[in-house]
C-alpha cells in the first residue's frame, strides 16, 4: 500500500500524477496512443465510473485514472495524453513519455488505429523501445472491415514481440481479451522481447560505445540502450537529461565517464557527417520505415482506394472555395436551433424553479421570518440561481451536444485546417479554432480548451483572445436586442433567420477581433513566429448519440452550470442589497447608476446599463433583468411575460437602435464572467495576464461603441417613489 514514489519513482521526475495503491498487487497500467484512435472508449469502458481526473503536476495538461478488476486482479488505469511521437517537442508528448519512461508502470496498453496502422506504429515502435511490457490494442477494426482493411494479427505481434488484441471498443468486442492480456503481462504470465530498431552504422557504432557506461549508471532501472540514444540526442531535448538524472539519482551532466563517451561519440557521429539535426532526422526515419516494413507484412488493403469518400467530403468540406462558407452554414444551423429550441425548456424551468420560489416565500410567512430575510435569500441569491439556471441550462444542453456530435464525427479538425491559414497570419496557432469554438459554448472551457495548443506563446494569445467570442451567457441579451429592434424590419415568417444572421454578423465580428488582436498581441507582448503542427484528418464516423449526450452534459453542461452558480449565488446577495439598501432618497444601485450616466452616454448606453454590465461580472446571463431591476426600481430581478413588453419599457427610457447596437457591441465586447478570469488564473497561474485579458475586450468594447454617436438625451428612468426599503437598518 501507499503512493507510487516507490512503486514509480515518480518523486524522483515529479512529473507524474500522484497515484495511491490499495495493495500491493494492484497494477498500474498506462494507456497510450495517437490522437482519435479510441482511447478515451477503451478507458471508459474498462473503468466506467471509477475514475477522476486532474492535472499532471507542473502542467496544463489533464490525466485521468481509474480502477477495475478482472479476474479477482486489481488495476489503476492512467490515460496519457494522446500524442504522434515521444520525441518531446509538446507538453503531451513530454508528459507521455515521463510516464512510460520514469513513472514506471507494470504494463503500457498502446491503442491503435486499425484504419490507418502505418502511422501509428510509430508511436508502438517508440514506445518498444523504453518497455517490452506493452500490449498492443488494434481498435477500430469494425470500420477497418467496413474499408475491406485485413490486419494478420498473429503476425503482428509476431513483428513486435508483444501481444497484439483486435477490438472494436464502441461495441465492446475484444476487450475482455484485452484485459486477459494486460494482466498476464503485468503479472510476468506472458513473455515478451525488447524490440531493437536497427539504425544506421555510424549511429550503431557509438552506441555500442555508450551502452556499456550507460548500463552501469542505469542499473537495471530501464533500457540502456534506449538511454544511451536519448543521451546523444540530447541537444534536442535538454530536458530529459534532467529527467534522467533525477529518475536515476545522479548527476549526469557531472559524470566523468560520461561526458567523455558522449564527447567521443558525437565526435565519432560529426566525422561521419552527422549534426543534431541529422541524427535525429535518421532516428526519425528508421522509425518510420521499419513501420512500413511492419504495415506491408501484416496488412492487406482488398480495396487501395478505401478512404475515398472521405477525401471526396475533404475536398468540398476543406476547399479554399467551399470550405469556410459550409462551416459558416453549420454555424448558423447549431445556433438557430439552439435559439429557437431553448425557448420553451427555458419557460418550463424557469417557471419550476419560480414556482419554488413562491412556496419558500410561503414558507417564511409562516414562520413569521423578517421581510428583509426572505428578500435577501430568496428574492436576492434564490432568484438569481433561478434565473442563472433557467437561462443557462437549455442552451448548453442543446449546443454542447450539437458541438461534441461535430467533434465525434470527425468535422472539427477540418474547422482548425480551415482556419489554420488564418491564424497563422495573425501570428497565432491554427488549434485556437477550436478552442475559439467551445468558447461559443463557454469562455471558461475555451479557456481549459486551450490546453491542446503546444506553444506556451500561443497559447497565451488563444487563452487572452477566447473572450472576443459571445459564450452561452451572452447569447440571450445579443438575442433580445436583436428581436426587439432589428428582426421587425422584416416580415413575420423571416424574423427567426434574420435574426440568426445577424447573430452570425456579430459572431464574425468577434472573429475578425479575434484575428485582430492576436496579430497585436503576437507583435508586440507576445512577439513570436506561428508553430507549424501536424494536423491529422481523422476518418468521418457515425456519431453515437446516446454517449454524446452523456459526455456533454455531464462533462461540460453541468460542470459550468456548477461554476456559473457558484459566482451567481454571492453576486444576487450583493445586487438586492444594493437595490434595497438608501442612502437618501435612492437606493444605492441608483446612485451608481446616476454616478455612471455621464460616461456610459459617451459609449451610446446609460448608466443603468453600465451598472448592469458590471453586476453582471459573475454571470452574463443576469444583465437584462438587472437593467429591468433599475428600470422599474423592484428591488429585485425580474422578466417581462414578453419581448413587447420588454421594449416598451426599454424605449420609454431613451433606448433607439443605435442604443440598442452599443449594448450589443459592448455585450461582444468586454471583460470576461467570473467563472472565466478565474480560469484563467487558474491556467495561467499569473495575476497579470488575467488582468491583461480582462482589459483587452473592454477596451475593445468601449472604443467601438465609442465611434457611435452618443444619446442626445436620456429619459428620467429614475422613479424611487414606489420602492421601500425593507432592510431592518
Amino acid at each position: 500500500m501507499g503512493l507510487t514514489k516507490q512503486s514509480t519513482r515518480s518523486a524522483a521526475s515529479g512529473d507524474v500524477p500522484a497515484i495511491v495503491k490499495s495493495s500491493d498487487q494492484e497494477k498500474v497500467i498506462a494507456l497510450a496512443g495517437n490522437p482519435n484512435v479510441g482511447k478515451s472508449t477503451v478507458f471508459n469502458a474498462l473503468t466506467g465510473l471509477n475514475q477522476h481526473t486532474g492535472n499532471w503536476p507542473g502542467k496544463t495538461v489533464s490525466n485521468a485514472q481509474g480502477r477495475y478488476s478482472h479476474n479477482g486482479r486489481d488495476f489503476i488505469l492512467v490515460d496519457i495524453p494522446g500524442t504522434y511521437s515521444l520525441m518531446a517537442s509538446s507538453v503531451e508528448e513530454e508528459v507521455a513519455r515521463d510516464f512510460v519512461c520514469f513513472g514506471q508502470p507494470d504494463a503500457v496498453v498502446v491503442v491503435a488505429d486499425a484504419t490507418c496502422l502505418e502511422r501509428n506504429l510509430n508511436l508502438v515502435l517508440q514506445i518498444l523501445e523504453i518497455t517490452d511490457k506493452v500490449v498492443v490494442c488494434v481498435n477500430l477494426l469494425d470500420e477497418a472491415k467496413k474499408k475491406k482493411i485485413e490486419i494478420d494479427l498473429d503476425e503482428l505481434s509476431l513483428n513486435l514481440g508483444v501481444p497484439v488484441i483486435g477490438a472494436a471498443a464502441r461495441s465492446g468486442k475484444g476487450l475482455q481479451e484485452l484485459m486477459d492480456a494486460v494482466s498476464a503481462v503485468s503479472f510476468g504470465e506472458r513473455r515478451t522481447f525488447q524490440v531493437k530498431l536497427p539504425y544506421d552504422e555510424p549511429i550503431e557504432r557509438a552506441l555500442e560505445s555508450l551502452i556499456p557506461i550507460v548500463s552501469r549508471l542505469t542499473q537495471g532501472k530501464m533500457n540502456p540502450r534506449w538511454a544511451a540514444l536519448k543521451l546523444l540526442d540530447a541537444d534536442q531535448d535538454p530536458k530529459l537529461i534532467q529527467s534522467l538524472s533525477q529518475f536515476l539519482d545522479c548527476d549526469l551532466e557531472g559524470c566523468e565517464e560520461l561526458c567523455l563517451g558522449l564527447k567521443a561519440a558525437r565526435e565519432q557521429l560529426s566525422s561521419a557527417g552527422y549534426t543534431p539535426e541529422t541524427l535525429r532526422d535518421r532516428i526519425v526515419y528508421r522509425v518510420v520505415k521499419r513501420s512500413e516494413i511492419i504495415y506491408h507484412q501484416c496488412v492487406c488493403l482488398e480495396n487501395p482506394c478505401y478512404n475515398g469518400r472521405d477525401r471526396k467530403i475533404d475536398k468540398f468540406l476543406t476547399s479554399k472555395a467551399t470550405g469556410i462558407p459550409v462551416m459558416l452554414l453549420l454555424l448558423a444551423l447549431i445556433f438557430w436551433i439552439t435559439i429557437n429550441g431553448a425557448n420553451v425548456p427555458s419557460d418550463l424551468i424557469a417557471g419550476f424553479l419560480f414556482g419554488i420560489q413562491d412556496k419558500l416565500t410561503e414558507w417564511l410567512a409562516s414562520i413569521s421570518a423578517p421581510a428583509w430575510v426572505n428578500g435577501l435569500f430568496v428574492d436576492g441569491v434564490y432568484r438569481t440561481l433561478a434565473w442563472v439556471i433557467s437561462v443557462m441550462l437549455p442552451p448548453m444542453a442543446i449546443f454542447f451536444p450539437l458541438f461534441t456530435l461535430l467533434e465525434d464525427s470527425g468535422y472539427l479538425p477540418r474547422i482548425a485546417f480551415n482556419m489554420d491559414k488564418h491564424f497563422k497570419k495573425a501570428g497565432a496557432h491554427g488549434k485556437q479554432s477550436l478552442t475559439m469554438c467551445m468558447g461559443f459554448g463557454c469562455n471558461a472551457c475555451g479557456v481549459i480548451g486551450c490546453r491542446i495548443i503546444d506553444s506556451p506563446r500561443e497559447r497565451l494569445i488563444a487563452i487572452l483572445t477566447n473572450n472576443f467570442v459571445p459564450c452561452n451567457g451572452r447569447f440571450p441579451t445579443l438575442i433580445a436586442v436583436i428581436t426587439m429592434f432589428f428582426a421587425g424590419a422584416v416580415a413575420l415568417p423571416l424574423q427567426s433567420i434574420f435574426s440568426t444572421l445577424m447573430l452570425i454578423g456579430v459572431i464574425l465580428l468577434g472573429i475578425v477581433m479575434t484575428l485582430l488582436i492576436s496579430r497585436f498581441l503576437s507583435s508586440t507582448l507576445l512577439k513570436g513566429e506561428p508553430s507549424s503542427f501536424a494536423l491529422e484528418l481523422p476518418p468521418y464516423r457515425t456519431p453515437q448519440i446516446g454517449r454524446v449526450i452523456v459526455r456533454s452534459v455531464f462533462d461540460r453542461t453541468l460542470f459550468v452550470l456548477g461554476r456559473a452558480a457558484a459566482v451567481a449565488a454571492p453576486a444576487g446577495l450583493i445586487i438586492w442589497c444594493m437595490a434595497n439598501l438608501y442612502v437618501g432618497d435612492a437606493s444605492i444601485l441608483t446612485h451608481c447608476s446616476q454616478f455612471l450616466d455621464p460616461f456610459a452616454k459617451i459609449l451610446g448606453m446609460d448608466g443603468v446599463i453600465l451598472l448592469a454590465f458590471i453586476l453582471g461580472f459573475p454571470a452574463n446571463e443576469i444583465v437584462v433583468p438587472i437593467i429591468i431591476m433599475s428600470y422599474l426600481c423592484t428591488g429585485s430581478m425580474m422578466e417581462f411575460d414578453s419581448l413587447a413588453q420588454l421594449h416598451t419599457l426599454l424605449t420609454d427610457h431613451g433606448w433607439t437602435w443605435v442604443t440598442a447596437l452599443c449594448v450589443m457591441i459592448f455585450s461582444l465586447m468586454h471583460f470576461p464572467c467570473g467563472t472565466t478570469c478565474f480560469t484563467i488564473k487558474k491556467e495561467t497561474g499569473s495575476w497579470k495576464w488575467t488582468a491583461l485579458a480582462f482589459f483587452l475586450p473592454t477596451a475593445c468594447g468601449m472604443l467601438s461603441a465609442f465611434s457611435f454617436p452618443p444619446l442626445p438625451g436620456s429619459a428620467d428612468w429614475h422613479n424611487p417613489g414606489p420602492c421601500k426599503s425593507i432592510l431592518p437598518f
